[in-house]
């Protein structure tokens, strides 16, 4: 990773609380949890804080969550008893709120503040695997409702600046979902994933300006539309890839779960 410039991540964050209960079959989401349990240490230096845009928060204009202190949301419903208890107390940064915040502006995009919703799943679950010791200061940043893909982009081309202010910048979602695709006994893989995973795989690998205009039109990819029928579990990729201006990405992890495949992609990645 570049002394001066941060690399941004687009991450899988699971199904719910899985990486902390039993699952059946056992041990399906072991390997994603290993993985992202090892993630921090490859960044090879710890961020000053964390941007997270999360799949699992929409609102009408892009939603700065600026408390200094940011609770959690157990946006989640019909686990163990235990995963309502789970904890990761990190802090907030009214301060990256704010400057967020300027940059939404400068860019000309709506934006609004935030100071009473805590940080749902989408950001404590895979977080709590990455910085288990709850040090960083973490911001999160909503989606925008409509779920416009030149919204996205263009968020990500105005946080920018973040990378070289020593912000990480994490899309939280997940790279293959469709909950009706989804297969319990895990048995096989969906054609259509596999599909989606190698366009997506590729397009990432682009420069700047191929990437955002196939990202535009991601839903007509080959088993995009199979891959996500609704779009918020993609969009996080969306703003981490336009954050990277030009620079390729990378596949940093694949793992074939509940019948799909899902990867992670990092931008300006340079193994610590």
């Amino acid at each position: 990773m570049s002394a001066h410039l941060l690399p941004t991540v687009f991450l899988p964050h699971g199904a719910g609380p899985c990486f902390f209960m039993d699952w059946q079959p056992a041990g399906t989401w072991d390997r994603m949890a290993r993985w992202l349990g090892g993630l921090s240490a490859q960044l090879g230096a710890t961020p000053k804080a964390l941007l997270v845009v999360s799949a699992h928060w929409e609102a009408p204009v892009f939603t700065v969550n600026a408390q200094a202190a940011p609770g959690l949301l157990y946006d989640y419903s019909g686990f163990p008893e235990h995963t309502y208890r789970l904890e990761w107390p990190a802090p907030g940064s009214p301060a990256l709120a704010t400057r967020v915040g300027e940059l939404i502006a400068a860019a000309g995009i709506e934006h609004a503040e935030e100071s009473q919703r805590g940080l749902d799943h989408g950001v404590f679950i895979p977080m709590k695997l990455v910085f288990p010791e709850a040090r960083v200061p973490v911001v999160q940043l909503s989606l925008q409702q409509g779920l416009d893909p030149a919204e996205h982009l263009a968020l990500g081309r105005a946080l920018a600046p973040l990378r070289s202010e020593g912000v990480l910048i994490i899309g939280s979602g997940m790279s293959f979902h469709n909950m009706q695709r989804f297969r319990r006994d895990n048995f096989g893989v969906d054609s259509e994933s596999l599909r989606f995973d190698a366009w997506l795989s590729e397009t990432m690998s682009l420069p700047g300006e191929f990437r955002e205009q196939r990202l535009m039109d991601w839903a007509n990819a080959p088993g995009g539309r199979d891959a996500h029928p609704r779009e918020e579990h993609l969009l996080p990729l969306h703003v981490i890839s336009a954050a990277a201006g030009e620079e390729s990405g990378v596949r940093l992890f694949e793992d074939r779960v509940l019948g799909s495949v899902q990867s992670a992609y990092a931008f300006g990645w340079v193994p610590g």
